[in-house]
């Protein structure tokens, strides 16, 4: 506590000096001064944690100070004293923003109590302060791994409609990064201090859609024990994301569009409404248009959500983004797990991009998180990957390669590396430094091999 800083105003010395003495032997810092003029002096020139002042000052007043303060600072706590307390002075203290007041003559065990409370309450602050930045930072665009056009395409859109009140409709496969996106999005728009809340639909039971999005009364049904608020009034001022919209019922799709078109919701019993600023952004992996063909998807609901449209691409579709995403999950869960795992073999790298994932990004998280764990080296082999991506690479297309009548060993050798050594440079669009990379060769024998093959 010897870095808490309290600002102590009161005009006559004989006050001010005993308790000024008191907090200094506590450990505090304290800073002194007998004028309102002096004290606002005072705080502007120094990093104050309190202010603790005296209600009846010569020039001005306590509310004066108090006022001031709070004005410049909010989260600075006020404690006023006054020895002319009644109920209701103590009221207009507080309803004016004070943290606290004391009676004179001041008891210092009271003061210190109040004093304790106040600390605690001012770590709280800067705590979660500290919290909401790091994760106003851990979702902002530039925190997503990308490369790739495609991906550079959906974060230009995604940024672009951020400051916007505008509903926006995320479409992918599951594991692409749906809710990442969402999440970038409310982090990086004006609502960024308001809650972000998600309703995953593929997770809910069909009973309880409504109750869950919208809440219920008390005694609306049997269990409903107490009133509950759901998730549209959890996010009101902020963002709520609704994750796979396609899952939910049509029932609620009708009362899901009045709620995005009239910004206002009831609860199951209840009889009024309440109107509510939410901005929606719903993720789907499924094609809602192909479930309003077959009457499974509500069309006006359709057109509400899409007013902004983003298509993750799958990861197959964007394989520049493997390698930045693979050193990211290394550091990730080397950090994690406490493990000196510096990089990946380009062995193993070349096996994981030639791999498809069906299980995108979240696929490719748990099989470097695996790798990590289970590695005894300071780079990821091919030996550390599972056998699905090891045998993957004799089942793809190359897999026909392999497939060769017995004959002539040389030949056959030979017949292979051409072949391999033509799709590397088709696949590097003839750059011969990225087709020496996937070959594990160097430009120098890729040149060769190149006449030798008459490539």
């Amino acid at each position: 506590m010897k870095n808490y800083s309290i600002l102590l105003v009161d005009d006559e010395a004989a006050q001010r000096e005993p308790i000024k003495g008191f907090l200094e032997k506590k450990g505090y810092t304290v800073l002194d001064a007998g004028s309102y003029s002096e004290a606002i002096d005072l705080f502007n020139q120094n990093e104050t944690d309190m202010v603790l002042t005296d209600y009846r000052l010569k020039e001005r007043t306590g509310f004066d100070i108090l006022k001031e303060v709070k004005r410049q600072n909010p989260n600075v706590a006020v404690v006023i004293m006054t020895a002319y307390g009644s109920i209701e002075d103590a009221v207009n203290i507080m309803k004016s923003g004070a943290y606290d007041y004391l009676q004179k003559p001041i008891e210092l065990s009271e003061l210190e109590h109040i004093i304790e409370k106040c600390y605690e309450r001012s770590y709280l602050i800067s705590e979660n302060l500290v919290l909401k930045q790091q994760l106003e930072s851990q979702y902002k665009f530039s925190s997503i791994i990308s490369q790739s056009d495609e991906m550079e395409g959906v974060l230009n859109i995604a940024a672009r409609v951020a400051n916007s009140k505008a509903s926006v409709l995320i479409c992918g496969e599951s594991g692409t990064g749906k809710e990442l996106v969402a999440k970038a999005i409310h982090y990086s728009s004006p609502r960024k201090d308001k809650p972000f809340v998600v309703v995953n639909c593929a997770a809910m039971p069909e009973t309880l859609f409504e109750s869950e999005l919208f809440g219920h009364e008390k005694g609306a049904f049997t269990g409903a024990e107490k009133m509950r608020i759901g998730k549209f009034e959890q996010a009101n001022g902020g963002t709520l994301f609704i994750d796979e919209v396609g899952d939910i019922p049509l029932l609620i799709q009708v009362k899901l569009l009045r709620a995005v078109q009239f910004h206002e919701i009831q609860r199951v019993g209840a009889n009024e409404t309440l109107e509510l600023d939410v901005r929606i952004i719903a993720a789907t992996n499924r094609d809602l248009s192909e479930m309003i063909k077959n009457n499974e998807f509500r069309e006006d609901l359709f057109y509400r959500l899409n007013v902004v449209a983003i298509q993750i691409p799958p990861l197959r579709s964007r394989k520049l983004d493997i390698h930045p995403l693979v050193e990211h999950f290394i550091e990730k869960y080397a950090k994690q797990n406490e493990k000196e795992v510096l990089s990946i073999t380009k062995e193993a790298l070349n096996l994981l991009t030639k791999y498809d994932f069906p299980g995108n990004i979240r696929e490719l998280e748990n099989i470097i998180q695996r790798a990590v764990v289970l590695t005894r080296s300071n780079y990821i082999s091919i030996k550390d990957l599972p056998n699905i991506i090891k045998h993957n690479s004799f089942n793809t297309e190359d897999s026909g390669l392999l497939d060769l009548q017995i004959g002539d060993l040389n030949k056959k050798v030979e017949e292979l590396e051409k072949t391999l050594i033509d799709k590397a440079l088709k696949s590097a669009k003839n750059n011969q430094v990225k087709a020496a990379e996937m070959l594990n060769i160097s430009e120098r024998t890729l040149r060769y091999k190149k006449r030798k093959y008459d490539l």
